[in-house]
This record gives structure tokens, sequence and C-alpha cells, in this order.
């Protein structure tokens, strides 16, 4: 699991109002199909980017509740919708989630599931603290499509291995159709979203995960941090010789409580 230490989440701030992971945001924020007053259930919530989106689209007569395990992210949450009176941000788990049954509208959970040992538990939480017609509506990613271009293709592979280490779960979308239907979920849909890159951009999901991995692969004991550096400088070096390729594809995941 990543430690969402100072550096990190000052890293995350960056990145997640950069277009790449404001992109992935909006695929969950559309399929949500919000509407003035809905009570939301932001599974997760992080730095409360999405809370706060959400919080503008329900208004004051709606209510966000933000859940996440993280007290830093909780924090930067707080901050960030403190002009929200409609927003809560409460501790908690994706399994174990501080709501009444059928107490939220409509549920979404980003990056989330992938990281979960039990995962169908957190789907039946969903379920439980969804009104009947509610929806719940994940982000996830497809850990399995990662093909990012590298003159040493062992060591590139290294680096991913790594990388798998800190993900429980990398078939979420292929799991999503039989959890959620044995879940209680009706009208239960899957789809893809691919992001590919030729440049690297400094508010990017590339260079994002440049620095994550890196840093994972290091600090865990997988990989050396000379290692490391030395696939982290061959990226910096493809990118500024015009040879940069990066491609990662996402699931988006809905479904309705009958």
């Amino acid at each position: 699991m990543l430690r969402f230490d100072e550096a990190t989440t000052k890293l995350l701030e960056v990145s997640y109002q950069g277009g790449d992971v404001s992109r992935r945001r909006r695929m969950a924020f559309d399929t949500l199909h919000l509407s003035e007053g809905d009570v939301i259930a932001d599974i997760g919530c992080g730095n409360g980017l999405l809370t706060q989106e959400i919080a503008r689209a329900i208004g004051a007569s709606g209510r966000v509740i933000g859940i996440d395990p993280s007290a830093d992210m909780r924090a930067l949450a707080e901050n960030r919708c403190a002009a929200f009176p409609c927003v809560q941000i409460k501790d908690g788990l994706a399994d174990v989630l501080p709501l009444q049954d059928g107490e939220a509208d409509k549920a979404v959970a980003v990056q989330v599931l992938e990281y979960l040992s039990d995962i169908p538990a957190a789907i039946r939480e969903a379920h439980r603290i969804l009104r009947a017609g509610g929806r719940f509506v994940a982000v996830d990613t497809g850990c399995n499509t990662l093909d990012w271009f590298s003159e040493d293709e062992d060591r590139m592979r290294r680096v991913q291995d790594a990388w798998d280490h800190h993900y429980v779960e990398p078939r979420v979308a292929a799991l999503w159709l039989r959890f959620a239907r044995d879940a209680g979920f009706v009208a239960v849909e899957v789809e893809p979203f691919t992001f590919c890159d030729v440049t690297l951009r400094a508010d990017g999901l590339a260079f994002m995960l440049l620095h994550l991995m890196s840093r994972y692969a290091a600090e865990n004991g997988h990989m050396s941090g000379h290692e490391t550096k030395a696939w982290f400088d061959e990226q910096i070096d493809l990118a500024r010789q015009g040879r940069f390729f990066f491609s990662l594809t996402y699931y988006r995941m809905s479904a309705i409580k009958a």
C-alpha cells in the first residue's frame, strides 16, 4: 500500500488537479447523474476534489458524505470543502461505512476497490447504504493494461512487478459483474477508457506514476534506489528525445440497487 506522507500528498495535489486525473474523476461524476438535493457517499474521498465537485452540483439542499481512513487526506478534504456546509468528512472504511441503511441516493468510489482485500464486502456495504433505485459508481485501474516503453525491457518489467505489490486485486472490472449482482444490484455496466501519452507533462498521470512507482519499488525493497533512479532518468530522457510512450486503461463501473 502507498504511504500518503507529506511528499506524496503534495505530488497528488498537483496531479489530481491536472487534465488526466480530472478526466478520470469526470468519468465517475458524469455517471452519477447528480440532481439538486441528492445525498451522496464519496467512498475513499481522498483530498476531496470529487467531493467538492459533487457539492457544487447537488446544492445546499443536498448532502455529501466523504469517507476516508487517512487522516492526512481527510484534513485536505475538510479544508477544500470548508465553504460547502452540505459536506461532511468522516473517518471510515469502504466495508464499514458510517451511514445508515438506505441513507444515500448515490455512492461513488474512485480507485478504492482495487486496494481492498474483501471487495464483495465493500460492494455489499454500498448496497446497504443506498435507497432502492440508488446508483453505485466505481472507477478502478486496469492494472494489467499498463504499456510503458523502455529500452531496458527487463528493468521496466521489474518496475511493473514491484508496482503490482501495491494493490490487492488487479481484476476489479472482470469481477464487477458477479460481485455487483451477488450484492443485489441490477443494470450492471462496465466501460473502459484509456490514457495514451507520447509526452510527459508535469501534471499528468504518467508523471505522477513515474514518481510513485520509483519511490514504491525502492522504499519497499523490490529494487535498489540506483535502479529506480536509472529508470526514472531514462523516462525523462526519452521524453526530451520525443520517444516517450505510456498507455493505461481504467474502467468505469456502475450498478443500480433493485
